[in-house]
């Protein structure tokens, strides 16, 4: 029988795991996002951390400002991802 989590706990877990983001690997990254997803909590401004394509941390990115949206290129697989300012 699987043990039974609530929703404040799994908050809790998803807090501790990107306070030390710098170590996890891909996998990890994968894990917690599909656990956030299970459970309908929103990664909000976490997700801006890792690469959406390749789910590896951002160690130096290249980031541009331009048309008032900000582009970060991972320099892992060079996926461009673009967020509005």
């Amino acid at each position: 029988m699987k043990k039974s989590v609530t929703k404040n706990e799994v908050k809790e877990q998803i807090e501790s795991f990107f306070k030390d983001i710098k170590t996890k690997t891909p996998k990890d990254i994968k894990k917690i996002k599909r656990l956030a997803a299970s459970y309908k909590i929103p990664l909000k401004d976490n997700r801006k951390i890792f690469c959406k394509k390749c789910l590896s941390v951002y160690k130096s990115p290249k980031i541009r400002i331009k048309n008032g949206k900000k582009v970060i290129e991972c320099k892992n697989c060079f996926h461009i991802i673009r967020y509005k300012i």
